[in-house]
């Protein structure tokens, strides 16, 4: 999958999870994809590679990026709660969607109870 499919598949995949907002305000080429006030995906434009970045378990991070070369610590980001996904050969459609559910239920669930987002 080459990197704009990526950023495609992945904000596309937002518009389901409940309480997803999408903002700009870091700045116009950065995507910051928060629920309940809180980052769980960031989408950008590194020179000549678009970009997403999530947050992931850190056990499971390390893991993804051993097992992907596509994966790699998080850009700007906690290298071990985040992770940064490039277009590439080892990442699928599948992958994708499952880690920005990951990323999503791991900020939501962090969240005090009245602002965790109904599903």
């Amino acid at each position: 999958m080459d990197a704009q499919e990526l950023q495609k598949i992945a904000g596309d995949f937002t518009v389901d999870l409940p309480g997803a907002d999408l903002e700009h305000r870091l700045d116009p080429d950065w995507d910051v994809y928060k629920v309940g006030g809180k980052v769980f995906m960031l989408m950008t434009d590194l020179p000549g590679r678009p970009i997403v970045i999530l947050k992931a378990d850190p056990d499971h991070a390390a893991a993804l990026r051993e097992q992907y070369a596509d994966i790699t610590p998080g850009y700007h980001m906690n290298k071990k709660h985040w992770i940064t996904v490039e277009g590439g050969g080892t990442v699928d459609e599948k992958l994708v969607k499952q880690l920005v559910t990951d990323s999503y239920h791991l900020v939501a669930s962090a969240l005090p109870k009245s602002n965790q987002p109904r599903t």
